[in-house]
């Protein structure tokens, strides 16, 4: 057998009796991982005469890059909006708990909280590589205080606050710091955003546009400035209307900049979203549609009273509301689950799905070069799954970090 010690020492495997995920179609051919890293079989083959070391049957599982979850507000008892002393055991916890989920990698999520949250938690978040520790992550997502009192939902009215004076001096010292930040979610019609999704952009934060009455001339204008992600289409915003679609109108809007692509995150979990409005979506503008879950603590926990940043919520089957009221507050289903509603909801292929849930949100994010897709130098990121959409195993940097347990079955 030729000897693969010519590039690297590390061993070589091959997933053999696969179907995998690749330019947008599920195709039948082998994945080859190395050192974390899909590797290009013809380059393997022809200029190290290499070969594979070890061999896996994959049993004609789909193979899949991991799911990247860009709004997650918690899960399994922890918020990521309290402050507390074990935040980081917190997010360890979750980060290890989302694997089963397929999550590989995502944006811990915080909503509108006191400046004094943002200056306790945000120094304990940061960008990391996932591994048998649990899901990457990949920066925080500040969802509010800047958003508008009309469409607050579920966040609490006295956090709320505006760039009235000092504009992006006033986000600095709200949050504190953007060192580990990813993504900031505004409400664009607020006096003085223009200028603040310049600065954000030009730092290579991604400004998302939700929690918002504005209408289609300011969210067009607000992603003229660099706005490119819309925050949980349809909820906390303005409803369609055909005189002034809102922000809903930017996903067929002739206004936006030549070469840059609106994404919208869609809560694909039966409740946030009806079944035909995810459909009038999805065809509207399928390529830039991103799954989210919007989970928040409750997510993986019994019914009952949990929190969400500084509310108490109250979960009751799928649905969370805040407590004592009807208004929806997060959702409690799993990456999964909605890729799986996403598909039957929309009657769109395994492989839309599927790329709802990965390649689109590292698009939005700019990483598709190593995350969100199986192309050759990609980070080893997948999961395996049947045909019904169920993970069976994930895989992260091409170890395997879960597997569903089949002894009980």
């Amino acid at each position: 057998m030729p000897s693969n010690k010519s590039v690297s020492d590390a061993p070589i495997v091959q997933f053999t009796n696969c179907r995998i995920l690749r330019d947008h179609q599920l195709q039948r051919e082998d994945l080859w991982v190395r050192e974390g890293k899909i590797l290009n079989p013809e380059k393997l083959f022809f200029d190290e005469k290499g070969s594979a070391d070890v061999q896996l049957d994959c049993k004609d599982s789909i193979i899949a890059p991991g799911f990247i979850d860009v709004q997650i507000n918690g899960g399994f008892g922890v918020d990521f909006s309290l402050a507390t002393d074990d935040f980081k055991s917190g997010i360890d916890l979750v980060s290890q708990k989302i694997l089963s989920h397929g999550v590989t990698s995502f944006c811990p999520t915080l909503v509108t909280s006191p400046p004094s949250v943002y200056h306790q938690v945000l120094p304990q978040i940061s960008v990391r590589n996932g591994g048998a520790h649990g899901a990457g992550i990949l920066g925080a997502h500040l969802e509010g205080p800047f958003i508008s009192k009309e469409k607050k939902g579920a966040h609490p009215e006295h956090c709320l606050r505006t760039f009235e004076a000092g504009a992006f001096q006033d986000l600095l010292a709200t949050y504190g710091s953007l060192n580990c930040v990813q993504i900031v979610t505004l409400a664009p019609e607020m006096r003085r955003s223009s200028e603040v999704i310049r600065e954000l952009t030009k730092r290579g934060i991604c400004v998302s546009l939700g929690h918002s009455v504005a209408n289609l001339s300011q969210a067009e204008e607000a992603v003229q400035h660099g706005a490119t992600f819309i925050t949980h289409l349809f909820n906390a915003m303005l409803p369609f209307h055909h005189r002034d679609p809102g922000i809903v109108g930017l996903l067929t809007s002739d206004k936006i900049p030549a070469g840059r692509r609106v994404f919208y995150g869609m809560i694909s979990d039966g409740i946030h979203t009806n079944p035909a409005a995810l459909r009038i979506a999805h065809r509207a503008h399928p390529k830039g549609l991103v799954l989210v879950t919007d989970a928040i603590a409750g997510m993986g926990l019994a019914p009952g009273r949990h929190t969400l940043g500084q509310q108490v919520v109250e979960i009751d089957g799928l649905n969370t509301y805040i407590a004592g009221t009807k208004t929806l507050s997060g959702s409690v289903a799993t990456m999964d689950t909605c890729v799986r509603h996403f598909q039957e909801a929309t009657g769109c292929s395994v492989e839309t799905a599927l790329e709802a849930a990965s390649l689109h949100p590292a698009q939005l994010l700019g990483i598709e070069h190593k995350k969100g897709t199986l192309n050759y130098d990609s980070d080893a990121d997948f999961l395996m799954l049947n045909d019904s959409l169920y993970v069976q195993a994930t895989y992260i940097a091409g170890e395997e970090v879960w597997r569903q347990d089949v002894s009980g079955m």
